[in-house]
């Protein structure tokens, strides 16, 4: 499978993460962030998301980031400019759903 096929398997795990949100349950990306398998940051100027591998903890004068925002500033990331190595760090999170490939697995 593809980078597209990527591309749309990333967009349908927002999709149902939004869904989660929505019936007050926990999305499968904050359960992502809250194990340390990766972190999403404001950018320096406070108009993006910074995306690492593993927990960074944001500094004491960096606010959160709602779920909301994270998941429309990450469907126009991974529609535009997605490239594979983040829709790989993406895809693992929501690895559980059906229709995830092995390949996709983020490599070390």
């Amino acid at each position: 499978m593809g980078e597209q096929e990527m591309r749309r398997f990333v967009l349908e795990g927002l999709a149902e993460d939004e869904r989660r949100a929505e019936q007050g349950k926990v999305p499968l990306l904050v359960e992502a962030e809250q194990q340390g398998r990766l972190s999403l940051l404001r950018t320096d100027d406070g108009r993006g998301l910074l995306l690492t591998g593993g927990g960074v903890a944001p500094t004491e004068d960096e606010a959160l980031v709602p779920f909301q925002r994270k998941a429309e500033l990450l469907r126009e990331e991974v529609e535009r400019l997605a490239d594979e190595p983040t829709l790989r760090l993406l895809a693992t999170v929501y690895q559980a759903r059906v229709g995830w490939q092995e390949e996709w697995r983020t490599r070390v």
